[in-house]
């Protein structure tokens, strides 16, 4: 399918700019159908390339080639080749790892993630022209890896489907997944449920923050909050850690964890509780409990722009609480996964919620998600992840 879509002057200038989104607003006449590949002309009716239109969403056009040259088969098959390439030059392609394969808009395949799990794929897809795409790029993917697929798994079952009029999709693909699958990180062996899990069963972004946090764990106590599977406790243990609380409200996440720290060989050092963790941090300071570690990766606080000045209040909270679990002389790692929260407006509500609390702080690192997880320049939305490396110590006046 093809069709053109006239942007305005507006629309024309912010394409100009760099970014590869044409908004609705900035539309000023569509003769497409949904999910199409679209020419994308000014209003003069010069080409300025061409993007996957949508019909429902705020973002019109995700443009994924500049000029007036359609792109064809070959140009997905490049599109998928260089994204493998990368992975494999970074060492992400490893036998029994897991990485983003591919990280829809800023690999140039809009709307389309592929998360790898050992020899496992989970797929994403948000928009109608993703899903169009889905199969030919899932080929092209299995054509190019250097390892047989097992199966293939979709979970496209986001929010942002309901924002494109779709309904949600999951369940398998192809081959045959028989329970959860086994994956290596860094020293660490964990299992990823990717039928039942969050996202596509994990939370790969942070695998390079928890390995730095644990360097900071040894000797002390850990406290990690929102736990999930309980990956940068049970890093912590491996690192030296003393002893690790683990907290989390789903009694699901946390079974997975305690299994992955018996796998490990480090569930004599950690335990887990099941809890509202802002509540559970509140009742730990007020029972004067002290960490020498204390970790903070909550869920998205802010899924849009209207959400961030309630997102501000929650995250200056919930970080006033974990200061006040720090031991003098110790760490906190904090994170935060919404776009919509810029870095410096995070580090501002950490140094509030140091202050806050009665401590000193020292950002000594602020860390994104590696390199399988790309951030197009052009598209500032593809950075999102933010992970604070504080040092903490009472104030001496």
């Amino acid at each position: 399918m093809s069709g053109v879509v006239r942007a305005t002057g507006k629309g024309r200038r912010w394409l100009a700019g760099g970014h590869p989104w044409l908004f609705r607003d900035d539309v000023a006449e569509v003769d497409a159908e949904p999910g199409a590949l679209v020419a994308v002309v000014d209003p003069a009716g010069a080409t300025l390339g061409h993007g996957l239109f949508s019909a429902a969403s705020k973002i019109a056009v995700r443009l994924v080639a500049r000029g007036t040259q359609r792109p064809g088969e070959e140009f997905w098959d490049e599109r998928v080749r260089r994204a493998v390439e990368h992975r494999a030059r970074h060492g992400f392609l490893a036998a029994r790892g897991a990485c983003r394969l591919l990280a829809g808009d800023a690999d140039g395949v809009p709307g389309l993630v592929v998360d790898r799990y050992a020899d496992v794929l989970v797929v994403q897809s948000g928009t109608l022209a993703a899903d169009r795409l889905r199969d030919g790029i899932l080929a092209r993917l299995a054509a190019h890896l250097p390892f047989p697929v097992r199966a293939v798994h979709e979970r496209s079952d986001s929010g942002a489907r309901k924002l494109e009029g779709l309904e949600p999709r999951s369940g398998p693909l192809s081959g045959a997944l028989a329970g959860e699958v086994l994956v290596e990180e860094q020293g660490l062996c964990f299992a990823v449920d990717v039928a039942g899990g969050h996202k596509t069963g994990h939370y790969l972004d942070q695998r390079a923050n928890r390995a730095l946090a644990a360097e900071r764990a040894r000797g002390a106590s850990v406290l990690d909050a929102f736990c999930y599977d309980g990956l940068f406790g049970i890093q912590a243990a491996l690192g030296g850690a003393a002893r690790v609380t683990c907290v989390d409200q789903s009694a699901s996440a946390l079974e997975r964890a305690r299994a992955n720290a018996e796998r490990n060989g480090v569930l004599e050092r950690l335990a887990f509780e099941r809890a509202d963790c802002m509540q559970d941090l509140r009742a730990r300071a007020e029972r004067g409990e002290r960490h020498g570690l204390v970790v903070v990766d909550p869920p998205a606080f802010a899924r849009n722009r209207r959400e961030v000045s309630g997102a501000e209040r929650g995250y200056v909270e919930l970080n006033r609480r974990a200061f006040a679990l720090v031991d003098d002389g110790g760490a906190l790692v904090s994170a935060s996964c919404s776009y919509n929260v810029r870095a410096a407006d995070f580090t501002a509500w950490l140094a509030r919620a140091a202050h806050l609390a009665g401590v000193d702080a020292w950002l000594e690192d602020l860390r994104g998600a590696p390199l399988d997880h790309p951030v197009l320049l052009g598209l500032p939305e593809s950075s999102y992840l933010k992970c604070a490396f504080v040092r903490v110590a009472n104030r001496a006046w």
